[in-house]
């Protein structure tokens, strides 16, 4: 049975629910969009004068990643060689993420302004990371996966791959999401990619979800039962980039009147803070997003949700756990055993990383280098904030740069 799309029909209601009568002077509102929207990241990237390259990584399970990166233009002079920075993209997004505002706001280019070597990851399943030794994305078992993988096999193979092209002992890592609750998953039980990571920056911290607000507490309860949702859903592929969403980005979210609508549902799923998001951008946004992931991702999400832990998939019952960990119940991550700095940047508005989450998040981490909490941001500020770049980059790019000085 083919996933279900989700993103296609609730952005179709939208449009319906939004299509009031208006009068002629209403109809003034088109407005010329802007041509970032057609463009993919390597488009991103090149078209503002920025170096690219696009590399593949394969996981020890037969994963073929993308993984994009805007090489320093020249050598920083700091230890001979520049410091290297992974940035790991949330649930649903992509690379594109980290470029997607204007060049002095997106934190992929202010690293780069900086002789920083980036490196733009990508889970698998999404648009660039859709390929694998042996599976093609149309067979069920390549979606047989969820952020255990990610973490077990996606961040160790991405961060080896990079470290072996830079010739780096030790890189910087940033993340947003579920970019940070892979790693918060990983380090804990790898002490090896550990002492590979320099400083890890979370933005939007996420690990347990038991607070979480919005429509994901609402439909968590139905990931009590698995085989209702396998069969409502699928096994296969959660809410890919479609055509359909990128024509309805570009035509109804890039005029006046309906991008206050994209708006609103944008802050529907991540928390309200409308003096941070560029309108005119979600058009651009819309082009990458969403990228996809599994339907069993979802679920997992769901069962986070439900338990309020940090948790390995539950497979629902004690004989399957058993037959995949050994175990009756499905194990728990650590956090507290995690010995990296990290510094984390937070919400107060964020309904996804919820600020009591976060609270007792940070309890657990027995190195926290820097807590910065912005008490209106929510949770897709952390990337596409106007303000951004002053409230939260700058303070990355320095730490990063102290760090190399020292």
């Amino acid at each position: 049975m083919n996933a279900l799309r989700v993103g296609d029909i609730v952005v179709l209601v939208c449009t319906l629910v939004s299509a009031s009568p208006v009068s002629n002077n209403d109809l003034n509102f088109m407005q010329k969009v802007d041509p970032d929207a057609y463009r993919n990241v390597s488009q991103l990237i090149t078209s503002k004068g920025y170096p690219f390259e696009e590399h593949s990584v394969v996981t020890a399970d037969g994963y073929i990643l993308g993984l994009h990166r805007i090489p320093p233009k020249h050598s920083s002079g700091t230890k001979g060689s520049n410091p290297v920075v992974l940035l790991q993209h949330g649930l649903l997004s992509c690379s594109a993420c980290w470029v997607e505002n204007l060049a002095s706001q997106s934190l992929g280019f202010m690293l780069a302004d900086r002789v920083i070597d980036v490196w733009m990851g990508n889970s698998r399943g999404n648009t660039y990371s859709k390929r694998h030794k042996t599976l093609k994305p149309t067979d069920e078992k390549f979606w047989n996966f969820t952020w255990d993988e990610m973490a077990k096999y996606d961040l160790p193979a991405t961060v080896d791959y990079i470290r072996n092209t830079t010739n780096s002992s030790q890189i910087y890592y940033a993340g947003h999401s579920q970019g940070t609750m892979i790693i918060f998953a990983e380090l804990g039980r790898n002490p090896t990619l550990a002492s590979k990571i320099k400083h890890f920056f979370a933005l939007a911290p996420v690990a347990t979800l038991g607070d979480v607000g919005g429509p994901f507490k609402a439909v968590a309860p139905l990931a009590k039962d698995l085989d209702i949702l396998f069969n409502l859903l699928g096994k296969g592929e959660l809410l890919p980039t479609s055509d359909f969403i990128r024509l309805i980005g570009h035509d109804f979210c890039g005029n006046n009147l309906g991008s206050i609508v994209c708006e609103n549902f944008l802050f529907f799923l991540a928390g309200y803070d409308s003096k941070q998001m560029n309108r005119t951008r979600i058009p651009v946004y819309v082009e990458e997003h969403p990228a996809g992931t599994s339907v069993k991702n979802l679920l997992h999400y769901g069962q986070s949700v439900l338990s309020g832990k940090f948790q390995m998939f539950d497979y629902g019952s004690s004989k399957a756990n058993m037959e995949h960990y050994n175990q009756t119940t499905a194990p728990l991550y650590d956090a507290s055993l995690m010995k990296n700095n990290v510094s984390l940047y937070t919400g107060g508005h964020d309904i996804l990383a919820d600020p009591k989450d976060v609270k007792e998040l940070i309890k657990k981490l027995p190195n926290v280098y820097r807590h910065t909490d912005i008490t209106t941001y929510e949770h897709l500020d952390f990337i596409w904030a106007i303000e951004a770049n002053r409230q939260c980059y700058d303070d990355i790019i320095m730490t990063i740069l102290s760090h190399e000085n020292h």
